[in-house]
């Protein structure tokens, strides 16, 4: 029997710490919460003080029967539950279950679950904090009157299943709204004018910048000609070269949003999938030998990008030893963002030590790529600003000027490692001029005039949405990626090259939401909520206050709602096509995995089918059916014939409606870091694609 129960989360984590405990220690995973409210309803006594009424939740009885078994016959019981307002609420539930006394100190917490970290958190346990634990109480009994008062209203005045919530209604509001900018968006018209010029044997471009040394915009074919028209021959003088030693510093280390971001914009990963891996690598992974099971990063909830003293040095030390002294960085201190709760550290491998190339066969593909994500840029912030040398060269003919810019690094500092990724995948070009100086003369030629629109501003992709939500305040670092799951498994939006679009459902929700509760969708008022719940765990604001508060007005708002909302008639989209089965017109329908076809017929006729994109290539095995594009149960993109069963064709690689130039078999497109390459399926023949 051992002396001493500890209980985590998850088996995971339950492995990894036993090893570290040792024998007097038994480690029990709770699998999550074992008390909650209950699904069915509510659970919150509104006429009693908003009291929360918390049941065992159900297939969890054997699991909370084994832990008070386990309890009984141990000294001593330590929650270990994860390090935030959700881990608190759960060490609070277990600590009631097992008669565990508020004031006993029994909790212990740690940033990283590392041998050092989780030691010594068991030298200084410490009490429940029930600050944390109101602010989690608060949150939830929020969310439930918000959600089990307007969804049940959705389902009798739209449909059934919808949902509503603070978080998910603003940003499908904030989809909405930029969908709406970019239909009444008005192009403008504008021009460019670039010089194509010669120095010596050197190549560049410069652009049209002025005259007389004034900027000048070009707005019309009329203001090109009359810039043309002034031009006197091809000669350009040098007027002027300014040069200049510009410092880039790195990306700070990153908080949950951000990892989230430069997730999907560097490998592809949704925010769902970003925070279930991160989890793996916290919880643990088996690197076999003396580690063992060993936690890879810290604590991937946190809005703060802190770094401990003795991460800084175990970083210096690598830097200097494998990169070199000239690679340190100054000690750059952490920005707090406005709202940042700045409880943990920012994320980061527990030991800089432990490069991701060591590791690889210890991980999965996934696993592999997103912790050397996070090594990569938290080594990055630790190395030394990159210098680059800039020239900017003033050339004019006749009071046109015409401005070339160029860069050259001079020292690659933190780049040489990581460069963060951008929204619009846009790479840094580094152009070098040819040596100029005051007084030289440069040849224009050809100088090419082209014309221009203004765009509207780009739909939000996932990095965008989460960017946007944590700028203003919305939300915390643990809502985004349930948030945006929410949104799309209710039908709210859809995904459109990566890109959120809203659906007619969505609308249709937002603008009973905006008449009937506007405060649930309003930016200040979410952001204010946001903020209470903080005052909450710093025990400035007392949880029941707050929610009395908001429910005065939103009860009598809620009572309006149910007299006049009308039921609202949700028509299904005709395909355009008739029904093989039946005669009848199909129509599009929104189910769990997106938009599918079925029989307007129903349920006389039950016939759906998948809805299938054409590409505009035959099959290349049967040569009767169409390649079309398809979505794996993994959402992965493939090709096929529509003639499926009859015909199995299927490639990962889009198909090309041309054959092989030197062996006349199927041409594809891959997708290649640099790029699109078109490459033959059977010979060696490759091209670069035309984007």
């Amino acid at each position: 029997m051992s002396d001493y129960l500890v209980i985590v989360e998850s088996p995971a984590k339950a492995k990894t710490i036993e090893r570290y405990l040792g024998k007097k220690y038994s480690v029990k995973a709770s699998m999550g919460h074992v008390i909650d409210l209950p699904k069915s309803q509510m659970g919150v006594d509104v006429k009693n003080n908003f009291e929360p009424r918390y049941i065992t939740i159900r297939g969890k009885g054997p699991v909370l029967n084994d832990l008070k078994k386990a309890a009984k016959k141990a000294k001593q019981v330590y929650l270990a539950a994860d390090p935030d307002r959700e881990g608190e609420a759960i060490a609070w539930h277990l600590a009631h279950s097992l008669g565990i006394q508020e004031d006993a100190p029994c909790r212990v917490v740690f940033n990283e679950i590392t041998k050092d970290a989780v030691k010594s958190s068991f030298k200084n346990p410490r009490t429940l904090d029930m600050d944390l634990v109101n602010a989690q109480q608060a949150r939830r009994v929020l969310d439930r009157l918000v959600g089990y008062n307007i969804s049940p209203l959705l389902w009798k005045k739209v449909k059934k299943g919808l949902s509503a919530g603070r978080v998910q209604s603003v940003a499908v509001k904030m989809i909405i709204d930029r969908e709406n900018e970019i239909k009444n968006f008005e192009p403008e018209e504008y021009w460019s004018i670039t010089g194509h010029f010669k120095k010596g044997k050197k190549d560049f471009e410069a652009k049209f910048y002025g005259v007389n040394g004034e900027k000048q915009g070009l707005k019309s074919k009329e203001a090109v000609d009359q810039v043309l028209n002034q031009l006197d021959g091809k000669n350009f003088d040098v007027k002027k070269v300014n040069k200049r030693e510009r410092k880039r510093n790195p990306a700070l280390p990153f908080t949950t949003s951000s990892l989230q971001q430069e997730a999907f914009r560097k490998l592809n990963f949704r925010a769902k999938k970003t925070m279930m891996i991160a989890q793996q690598l916290y919880e643990g992974i088996n690197l076999g030998g003396r580690e063992g099971t060993t936690g890879l990063i810290t604590y991937m909830r946190t809005d703060s990008t802190r770094i401990s003293d003795t991460a800084k040095n175990e970083a210096s030390t690598y830097i200097n030893e494998n990169y070199g002294k000239e690679f340190l960085g100054p000690n750059r201190k952490a920005k707090k963002s406005e709202g940042a709760q700045d409880a943990h550290e920012a994320i980061r491998p527990t030991s800089p030590n432990r490069a991701p190339l060591a590791i690889k066969e210890k991980l999965s593909r996934d696993q592999y790529r997103l912790y050397k994500l996070i090594w990569e840029r938290f080594m990055a912030s630790q190395m030394a600003p990159a210098i680059l040398d800039t020239v900017t060269a003033h050339l004019y003919n006749n009071d046109i000027e015409f401005r070339a810019s160029g860069s050259e690094i001079k020292f690659k500092g933190f780049m040489k490692l990581y460069i963060e990724g951008t929204d619009d995948n846009k790479k840094e070009e580094n152009k070098i001029l040819p040596p100029m100086k005051e007084g030289d003369v440069v040849k224009a030629e050809d100088i090419q005039p082209d014309q221009h629109f203004t765009q509207p501003p780009p739909r939000y992709t996932e990095a965008r949405l989460v960017k946007t939500l944590e700028e203003k305040g919305i939300g915390r670092p643990s809502t985004y990626a349930p948030t945006l799951d929410t949104i799309q498994r209710r039908g709210y939006v859809a995904l459109d090259n990566r890109r959120f679009i809203p659906t007619e459902l969505g609308e249709i929700v937002i603008n009973l939401i905006k008449e009937y509760f506007p405060e649930i969708i309003n930016v200040e008022f979410t952001v204010k909520m946001e903020n209470d719940l903080d005052d909450v765990e710093e025990g400035s604001k007392q949880w029941r206050e707050i929610i009395n508060t908001f429910y005065e007005d939103f009860e009598k708002r809620l009572e309006k709602a149910e007299e006049e909302i009308e039921k609202v008639e949700v028509r299904d989209e005709p395909a355009g096509v008739d029904c093989e089965k039946c005669g009848h017109e199909m129509v599009y329908k929104m189910g769990r995995y997106g938009k599918f076809l079925a029989c307007s017929n129903f349920p006389d006729c039950r016939n759906t089918k998948p809805i299938l994109k054409e590409i505009g290539v035959k099959c290349p095995k049967c040569k009767e059916g169409n390649v079309v594009e398809r979505k794996s149960k993994k959402k992965r993109t493939f090709y096929g014939c529509d003639q499926f069963p009859e015909c199995d064709f299927v490639s990962w690689d889009k198909p090309i409606d041309r054959p092989c130039p030197k062996c006349n078999s199927l041409l594809v497109e891959k997708k290649k870091k640099k790029g699109t390459q078109v490459t033959c399926t059977e010979c060696d023949y490759e091209e670069n694609a035309q984007q």
